[in-house]
């Protein structure tokens, strides 16, 4: 794990593909915030009560494990709660790459399906389109713009305005062009090139004002295995 920033209220990461964000019932070997908690101690008991400040120390928001890219952590219950309502008030802006399966028709657009849990299985997320029968949905919107495409592939930007458990990953399968080796959302047989062995979304920056009228702004490179997979499909 990268830190590439901290201050007194704040630490910015550049998480790594293939480590959860925290412990769970399901989560197995080490967590983002076990590195966390080592280097910065003090983060311990910061957040939501009664228990956000000890599995979740610090997190105002999170990154699927096979995500990689930016992350913010509050180090302060102060910087919690003012970062907090930065994200529920939608007032971060954040944009993400993906190698996605197919090439989109339209080179930019923006993809409003509302988002809940599929009646069938309710641990996947699913979009409110044609006969899908979807609980508790709720608004969710991502633009999109295509920046390369290849024979099979293409290279996308991403910016969600919403912030739904795996929105990029339901939204991308919505629209017709799932995101490469996301066999979650894509299916088991879903596209997925030699040499790039996850679902292939990467946060790449990340914006928002903290403390009120101090911009901030923080970026991450794709991880190598993210590189390499552009070359292999010459999306680079």
């Amino acid at each position: 794990m990268e830190v590439i920033y901290s201050d007194e209220d704040i630490i910015v990461i550049n998480k790594p593909p293939g480590i959860s964000v925290h412990g769970g019932d399901s989560v197995v070997g080490p967590t983002v915030v076990d590195d966390l908690v080592r280097q910065f101690p003090e983060i311990v008991g910061v957040g939501d009560p009664p228990d956000g400040g000890k599995t979740r120390p610090g997190l105002v928001h999170r990154l699927d494990r096979d995500t990689s890219g930016i992350m913010v952590v509050a180090r302060n219950q102060k910087s919690f709660l003012a970062l907090k309502e930065i994200f529920q008030k939608r007032l971060a802006s954040k944009t993400y790459q993906a190698i996605v399966c197919g090439a989109p028709r339209a080179a930019r657009g923006v993809i409003d399906f509302p988002i809940g849990r599929e009646a069938r299985n309710p641990t996947k997320r699913g979009a409110v389109q044609g006969r899908n029968v979807i609980r508790g949905a709720r608004d969710a919107l991502t633009e999109y713009e295509v920046l390369k495409t290849g024979d099979q592939y293409s290279l996308v930007e991403l910016r969600p305005k919403t912030g739904r458990m795996h929105q990029l990953r339901v939204h991308m399968k919505a629209l017709g062009y799932p995101i490469a080796c996301d066999t979650k959302y894509g299916g088991k047989k879903v596209c997925c090139p030699p040499g790039c062995g996850r679902q292939m979304l990467h946060a790449r920056s990340l914006s928002f004002s903290y403390p009120q009228g101090r911009k901030l702004h923080f970026e991450a490179d794709p991880p190598e295995d993210f590189v390499r997979c552009l070359k292999i499909l010459k999306l680079s």
